[in-house]
């Protein structure tokens, strides 16, 4: 007879220890057993994992950044700020991302809406004579609308929202070209006839000569989201409904809403990336954000949110963020091919997910 413990004996054991570590941590007392405080560090690998990979990468710039004039160009104020900025736009998508992800769905449509926004936003100030402050607030309500809609429509008809988010990203990616009479918008600033307020410019500036206007606001949107997720009811409410959402229904939770209200957060994200992005290059592009999905939805991965739903954080994701643009302009400064890069990042990704694997297994609670 086989003495192989079957995988319901071993998650019944993961589960023993789990219980015993968190009883103990409840108690202020450390766990007596081994197993228990293993357990507590895998717990805190899972947990902080974009903000020790952040801090690895890092040091590998330091070690393997090219000198000039004796200076270390990574540490360099304008390398570094160019890295912010790199990811800023898909950093505060990432941020949207974390509310749908850890309520358990997923938005592929945010590229898209990127490039709509950019073309929209720069239609109302050169074509239709908008001010700035008033673009940019019309476009951000076009972006909450449209994650409105997607949402809406993925919890009364009940599709997946993998499937109602794909048909987005081709609406919006449709309506941009529409719009742009499927071309470039190139944004001169001025009083004049086609010209855009002279204020949007700012978008493109460097607060002190140094530091991108969108680091700020990318570092804004993740202190705001933080502060949400962790603090107001409703952030309680989208990791009750990730974790498990017949629970979260049976104790009187609003799920549709929830959800609807993850997948407009997410869709104003994007909008407010697609400003930055047409402030910041000085044109709009139907097709600009395509492929950021991806990569929001890896700074996630990488940040710990679980794809599982029911866990993340948005610190972590703004780790993954950092840690993913850190990555690539290290290889860059080191004139690695760009094919190489898009490797080592996938291959980055799969140890994120394979550890988020190990912890739904371990998770014991």
């Amino acid at each position: 007879m086989s003495t192989q413990p079957t995988d319901s004996g071993m998650e019944t054991a993961e589960f023993t220890v789990g219980a015993e570590a968190l009883t103990a941590l409840d108690n202020g007392k450390p766990p007596a057993t081994a197993g228990a405080r293993k357990w507590l560090q895998f717990r805190f690998l899972i947990r902080f994992q974009s903000l020790l990979g952040l801090v690895l990468v890092l040091f590998g710039g330091i070690i393997f950044s090219p000198r000039r004039n004796g200076e270390l160009l990574f540490l360099s104020a304008d390398n570094l700020a160019n890295i912010v900025r790199s990811v800023s736009e898909t950093g505060i998508i990432a941020v949207g991302m974390t509310f749908v992800i850890i309520a358990g769905g997923i938005d592929l449509s945010v590229g898209a809406v990127l490039g709509l926004s950019g073309v929209l936003v720069a239609r109302l100030m050169i074509d239709w004579n908008y001010g700035t402050a008033l673009a940019i607030i019309i476009v951000l309500i076009a972006g909450l609308l449209f994650g409105v809609l997607q949402g809406l429509v993925s919890n009364y008809m009940r599709i997946q929202a993998f499937i109602v988010t794909l048909a987005g990203l081709q609406l919006a990616r449709g309506l941009a070209r529409i719009i742009s009479g499927d071309k470039f918008i190139n944004i001169s600033f001025g009083s004049g006839p086609k010209q855009a307020p002279s204020s949007f410019s700012v978008l493109g500036d460097r607060f002190g000569g140094v530091l991108p206007v969108s680091a700020l606001v990318f570092l804004g949107v993740g202190i705001l989201g933080s502060v949400v997720l962790n603090t107001t009811r409703f952030g309680r409410h989208v990791f009750a409904v990730g974790g498990n959402e017949r629970a979260a229904r049976l104790s009187g939770i609003n799920v549709r809403y929830v959800k609807i209200v993850t997948f407009a957060i997410c869709g104003i994200t994007a909008a407010l990336s697609g400003i930055l992005d047409a402030g910041q290059l000085a044109f709009a592009n139907p097709d600009s954000g395509t492929g950021y999905e991806l990569t929001a939805i890896a700074a996630v991965v990488i940040g710990g949110t679980s794809l599982f739903g029911g866990e993340g954080t948005v610190v972590g994701t703004l780790a993954g963020a950092l840690l993913l643009g850190s990555l690539n302009n290290i290889l860059q400064l080191n004139n690695i091919n760009s094919n190489l890069q898009l490797i080592v990042t996938a291959t980055i990704i799969v140890l994120a997910a394979a550890l988020q694997h190990l912890a739904s297994r371990r998770r014991g609670t």
